[in-house]
């Protein structure tokens, strides 16, 4: 039997404890426990941050950590074409600058400061809208370029900005190559040795790779001839997401006709093609960002087959490392189903507090509207009700110190509520009131240092924009908001706050308005990067936020600068109750518009996690 050193050039080490920093395929006796262990590599999909929109046939370039995704094609509805760009940082989707033309189909390439898109459709059916146009991307905003030879959907495309390859597409298919210089596109001899369209590639000009949409074949360039390369596994009419190099590449997913091949990834080094992992959610007409690799790729967007349109996003991993993406899960129910409860992050995803809320209209018995509840990681629990009954009230703080502040009943006669009372862990107490009675305001911070923002009297409706402080005795008013808002997300400390995704004017549709408060002023931040609705709310501090309760199952995350998506939650909950971090939070309640439902179930968030892929070598 071979030795393991003369193997791996390295002796097998005998240790007292498990080494603390193991490198990849170590392996090591430990001589305490009598166990005999290693550190193998892990190849693996995770989930990573959905795409804004559900989108098929977009185009991609970058990398796992710096990808992009541009153009696409949303579904039926007009614009149904799009002209949106996003950027990947390695979590979630940011929004990029728009294309100059929306299309679907087209080719990409280049990094995410130094992309190219060309070709593709205007419309959905294709024909008549085939264009051959390009645009150049430079980190922020997009350009026009010099135009393909022939109008292409479907096409291929890799290398970089200035050294690009386009090939295939159609209609009708074709065969054919073009080369971009970074100025100007030129028809080169070589040729795939089939003509297809809906293929994607990797590599660079003069070492390129394409597979799949045609069968299992795959083609090889060296920057003047397309060879053939070693057959997939699995056929792929309409490949998936292709990354790597030439001699090194990754396929994942593709199929046709509403029928997916379920997934499968393959490897490519550059002589034979090999099954590894296949994908969380099979899809074809996805996009991927082809300068990727084989230990970190991405894939997002496509279809399932029919109308099934696709957002999320899936990151390829090879490393030592088992990555446990983040993601919500199911927690216990609320006893008492109820939206509208308050606004503020209140408690953590361990020691949650919900108080308040409107059950639905002429609910019995009234007290349902003043209902507290406790969570303690898995379980909600009945306390002390609230001395008011009331819906649309402020909040902030912890499960043991909370604040609840103005509100309104709908029982008659209705009342738009300026009281003020703080939570000890067992019961509510009365303190000084806001200086004016209000709902749907924002609320931020804790029970002795808290803020009230914004808000309106209801029943008429009357927009507010005044701010105020409590000090844990009584509110004092300070500098008013830029604009008048109602119905707000919020999260942060009275020194660092945030609003955002409030109504403002007569529309009851949410802005994408941010703003940042920081103890004395407030100042606009960047827009939240998809239409909210009306009752978002939020958890985690200024410069590290979720912000949950959109009508679809969206979430968003704030850096202190920019949004960007992060795990989809289950179902929509606007105006429920949320608490905690970025990294573990909750939503509980709420209404799902789309099912017209009140919720009184509740989903923990939990941030992406690695630990060491040690394994315990054994016989068996």
């Amino acid at each position: 039997m071979t030795a393991y050193k003369t193997l791996k050039g390295q002796f097998i080490k005998r240790v007292a404890e498990d080494p603390t920093n193991p490198i990849e395929g170590q392996i090591w006796y430990n001589t305490t426990t009598g166990i005999l262990k290693a550190l193998p590599a892990l190849s693996a999909w995770s989930s990573g941050g959905s795409l804004v929109t559900a989108t098929a046939l977009m185009a991609g370039a970058g990398t796992q950590t710096a990808g992009l995704g541009f153009g696409g094609y949303i579904g039926p509805g007009t614009p149904n074409v799009v002209n949106t760009t996003l950027e990947y940082d390695g979590n979630g989707w940011g929004a990029g600058g728009n294309l100059v033309a929306a299309r679907s189909g087209m080719g990409g390439t280049g990094t995410q400061t130094a992309a190219l898109g060309f070709g593709g459709s205007t419309t959905i059916p294709r024909g008549p809208g085939e264009i051959a146009s390009s645009e150049e991307y430079d980190g922020t905003s997009w350009t026009e370029g010099d135009n393909l030879n022939d109008a292409l959907v479907g096409v291929g495309g890799l290398g970089s900005q200035t050294a690009a390859v386009a090939f295939g597409g159609g209609t009708p298919d074709t065969n054919a190559t073009e080369h971009y210089d970074g100025t100007s596109w030129t028809n080169v001899p070589g040729t795939l040795t089939s003509a297809r369209r809906y293929l994607q590639g990797c590599g660079t000009q003069t070492a390129g790779l394409t597979a799949g949409a045609s069968g299992t074949s795959s083609n090889i360039y060296n920057g003047t001839v397309w060879t053939a390369g070693a057959d997939m596994n699995t056929s792929r009419p309409n490949t998936g997401a292709v990354s790597g190099i030439q001699t090194s590449a990754l396929m994942s997913g593709g199929g046709s006709g509403g029928t997916p091949v379920g997934g499968k990834t393959e490897e490519f080094d550059g002589t034979s093609w090999s099954e590894v992992a296949d994908m969380a959610v099979g899809r074809y007409s996805s996009a991927g960002a082809n300068g990727g690799t084989t230990s970190a790729s991405l894939a997002f967007g496509g279809y399932l087959g029919g109308t099934g349109y696709i957002s999320s996003t899936e990151e390829w991993n090879r490393s030592s490392n088992i990555i446990t993406a983040a993601a919500f899960s199911s927690g216990g129910n609320l006893n008492t189903a109820r939206y509208l409860m308050q606004s503020g992050t209140v408690g953590t995803q361990t020691a949650g507090l919900g108080f308040g809320g409107y059950s639905a209209s002429g609910a019995t018995p009234n007290n349902t509207y003043a209902v507290t509840e406790e969570y303690n990681g898995s379980s909600w629990s009945e306390q002390n009700d609230l001395p008011t009954i009331k819906s649309r009230h402020g909040g902030c703080g912890t499960q043991t110190a909370a604040l609840c502040f103005g509100g309104f009943t709908p029982l008659g006669p209705n009342t738009n509520y300026n009281t003020t009372e703080e939570y000890n862990g067992s019961s509510w107490t009365a303190s000084n009131n806001l200086s004016e009675g209000k709902a749907y305001m924002a609320g931020f911070g804790i029970q002795t240092a808290a803020v009230s923002a914004g808000g309106a009297t209801l029943n008429p409706d009357t927009r507010k924009n005044g701010t105020e402080e409590y000090d844990g005795s009584s509110w004092t008013t300070v500098n008013n908001m830029p604009n008048f808002y109602q119905n707000i997300g919020s999260f942060g400390i009275l020194t660092a706050g945030v609003t955002t995704a409030g109504r403002s004017g007569p529309s009851a549709t949410a802005t994408t308005d941010t703003l940042e408060y920081d103890g004395t002023n407030w100042t606009s931040g960047n827009a939240v990067i998809a239409s909210p609705a009306p009752g978002t709310r939020g958890m985690g501090t200024q410069t590290d936020a979720l912000l949950v309760g959109f009508p679809t199952t969206l979430t968003l995350k704030y850096d202190g600068t920019n949004w960007a998506t992060s795990a989809s939650n289950a179902i929509p909950h606007s105006t429920g109750s949320s608490g905690g971090t970025a990294s573990s939070g909750l939503i509980a309640g709420g209404y799902n518009g789309p099912a017209n439902a009140i919720l009184n179930s509740t989903e923990e968030f939990t941030g992406e996690t690695s630990a060491l892929n040690v394994k315990t070598i054994t016989t068996s």
